[in-house]
């Protein structure tokens, strides 16, 4: 079978060597005579996987000893409302960065539980730029501030984090997780669906500091307390076991590409592969967002007009590229050029880019 080029924004590729060992141990997962899907996630046979998922995370992001690593379910939506029912205790404020769709959806759950402020937006220009560091507006009665790390919708991303004095940096990095290196102890939390770089849909990744969910209000129900997973290793409830199987098994791929330094540099490389096919285009292809915010992951782009857009699109379809459809929101076009998309891939689109423009 021939695979097929996949620039999906979420749900997207996978690694086709994890997706071959799972393929292998499905029936049968360290001869239990068992799929992993099967296994009582009280056994050792499951506790191994889990434990080995959490240890892998820790190695690759360099997380320090006093933050909490937690598999949950939910997704980054159900982020948006615990994060304030356990972080933004009376009096305080949550302090929000707008810089796409994902953001207003933070801010619109915090506005829910708590006082929220806008610390900075960048909304008036289409989301086609991520604020300064300076420009995003501050108190010391701030809770946390959040920002969106990356945004799918746009193609924007953060290329340089804030560094915010006396509030936590909460930092939703659904689509760029382990992408690139990042200092966690820069970040009070850091919160991720497994969907883009770190596995199937299913499971959410939670990295918090340890002392900001000390003091949880009394009257957050147990499922929404932070602490609640904390202290039971994640293992409360079932948990998504064979997300977090693969999840394992995407770590340990991540860690033979040369870990996150050598996942960056390539994701450098793809990601430079189709902005000098749009920057070299004469104006044949726009790309939406401002250059010092351009994402490493998901590269927006319109052609000069809405019926080449369709015609283009169409054509892609036809060799094989799949998802390259910009948001329903937004429309254009749009490579989504996760950790598992190959460097074959981001070449052939180039490829298929200029033969394109070529024949108009």
């Amino acid at each position: 079978m021939e695979r097929a080029y996949n620039f999906n924004a979420g749900p997207s590729a996978l690694p086709l060597e994890v997706l071959q060992k799972a393929q292998a141990e499905l029936i049968n997962f360290n001869q239990s005579g068992m799929s992993v899907m099967e296994l009582s996630h009280r056994s050792k046979d499951y506790e191994g996987v889990h434990n080995n998922a959490k240890q892998l995370l820790v190695e690759l992001m360099g997380i320090p000893d006093n933050y909490e690593v937690l598999f949950l379910q939910g997704g980054a939506s159900l982020q948006f409302s615990m994060i304030p029912m356990n972080l933004l205790t009376a009096g305080k404020v949550g302090n929000y960065v707008l810089t796409g769709s994902w953001s207003e959806k933070a801010i619109k759950e915090g506005k829910l539980i708590g006082e929220t402020k806008i610390g900075a937006s960048s909304k008036g220009a289409q989301y086609n730029f991520i604020p300064k560091a300076e420009d995003i507006e501050t108190s010391e009665n701030d809770a946390y501030l959040h920002i969106t790390s990356n945004n799918t919708i746009y193609g924007t991303q953060w290329n340089q984090y804030p560094v915010i004095e006396g509030a936590n940096l909460i930092a939703d990095m659904s689509s760029d997780i382990l992408s690139r290196s990042v200092n966690v102890k820069d970040f009070g939390m850091i919160y991720a669906g497994a969907q883009k770089n770190l596995g199937p849909s299913g499971v959410t990744v939670v990295i918090v500091r340890k002392d900001l969910i000390e003091h949880t209000p009394d009257n957050v129900p147990t499922m929404l307390r932070y602490d609640t997973h904390a202290n039971s290793n994640s293992l409360y409830n079932t948990p998504p076991t064979f997300g977090i199987y693969m999840l394992a098994n995407v770590l340990e791929w991540v860690k033979q590409q040369g870990g996150t330094k050598g996942i960056e540099a390539r994701n450098i490389e793809k990601a430079n592969i189709i902005y000098k096919a749009i920057d070299e285009s004469d104006g044949f292809y726009t790309g939406h967002a401002v250059k010092d915010s351009r994402s490493l992951m998901n590269i927006t782009f319109n052609l000069p007009s809405d019926e080449l857009n369709k015609a283009f699109l169409a054509e892609a379809k036809e060799r094989g590229f799949v998802g390259l459809n910009g948001h329903r929101s937004v429309g254009g076009c749009r490579a989504s050029t996760y950790n598992s998309v190959p460097l074959e891939a981001c070449e052939a689109l180039r490829n298929f880019m200029l033969e394109f423009k070529g024949k108009q």
